[in-house]
């Protein structure tokens, strides 16, 4: 009897001691530590009509690809400082359209970034410029990325580009850099804006496109995921990222109908929120997380010639070099500018 109270009295104090001393216990379904344990844990994040995508590799590296538009810069920072991130060890920006780059030069400035791959292909925006200056003002370098560079691997993952495979294409979004991950046996595929063009590049190039989860090209449009493309990729999961009620209408039907025809499971942003898929290599696990209002990001963009501002969906919105951008009508109207008459009511 004194052994058993002995024995009783030893558990309780081991219990009493991992309570107090500090020791917490999380969730894991709830909380994903920024080295994804042993896991890969892949982030498409809710940043509206626009990409960028979080990866926590499974040997504690982590990559960004894209950043989205410079309106979600502050969504998209404080989305990776609640993850703990600190560090981001491969820096993607598929191709140098806004609505991709828009958010990094703020990403470079706040966090430490290790490699930084880019196309062969420049613009003239004001916004890659001002990514360009954050990059150089941290001393950074661009890798230019090809398909068939290699961006890091290890025993258990590879991390691959498929494209591009030319360096004269008369559309922006065929420059985009096209990535895939293998690790163990589940695969992912991230496609950028590509478009026909460069997915029959990677079909005549014999790439291994067979992927477990396809970030759908170019947010779902009718000139990306062509039929012979996809049954090339044949995923079991497929994720959209797009703005809700964007003014192109992403996803287009005719991708939707591709996509079901081939058994895919698609996942869209802008139903769903962020999509969080965590793999152990074998497994699959896929979540999401609505944002917490859609009003939150709403934004007007004035045109600096005219001196107009828009809602962020209207048909007539200025290039991007002539853009400024308000978060009320109020802020807009007491910077001088007024409201576009067709899109403001």
């Amino acid at each position: 009897m004194k052994n058993k109270k002995l024995t009783l009295l030893f558990v309780f104090i081991l219990l009493f001691t991992f309570i107090f001393s500090g020791c917490e216990y999380k969730d894991e379904s709830q909380v994903i530590s920024p080295s994804g344990e042993n896991n890969l844990v892949v982030h498409f994040i809710d940043i509206g009509q626009g990409d960028s995508i979080f990866i926590q590799l499974p040997n504690g590296q982590t990559s960004l690809i894209d950043g989205g538009s410079k309106i979600y810069e502050d969504t998209l920072c404080d989305y990776l400082t609640k993850l703990g991130v600190k560090k981001i060890d491969y820096l993607v920006a598929t191709h140098p359209h806004e609505d991709h780059i828009g958010g990094l030069p703020k990403v470079i400035k706040q966090f430490d970034i290790g490699k930084i791959y880019m196309p062969d292909k420049t613009s003239n925006t004001k916004i890659f410029e001002e990514l360009l200056n954050e990059i150089k003002s941290k001393g950074l370098h661009i890798t230019v990325g090809h398909g068939g560079d290699k961006i890091a691997e290890d025993d258990e993952f590879s991390y691959d580009i498929f494209a591009p495979n030319n360096d004269d294409y008369g559309e922006i979004n065929n420059y985009s850099i096209v990535t895939k991950i293998q690790f163990k046996g589940v695969s992912f595929l991230f496609t950028g804006d590509a478009e026909n063009i460069s997915e029959k590049e990677m079909i005549d190039k014999n790439y291994d496109l067979k992927s477990d989860i396809l970030k759908v090209g170019h947010h779902g449009g009718r000139t990306s995921s062509t039929k012979e493309f996809l049954e090339e990729v044949m995923p079991k999961y497929a994720v959209i990222s797009a703005g809700k009620d964007n003014m192109y209408n992403h996803p287009h039907k005719e991708t939707l109908d591709r996509l079901k025809a081939i058994g895919a499971q698609v996942y869209r942003t802008d139903e769903s929120g962020t999509v969080i898929v965590t793999t152990d290599g074998s497994n699959i696990k896929i979540s999401t997380v609505k944002s917490k209002s859609d009003s939150q990001d709403k934004v007007f963009i004035g045109n600096k010639n005219t001196k107009v501002y828009h809602s962020e969906d209207c048909g007539s919105l200025p290039k991007e070099e002539n853009r400024v951008y308000f978060n009320t009508k109020e802020e807009a109207e007491k910077s001088g500018y007024k409201s576009h008459e067709k899109c403001i009511k």
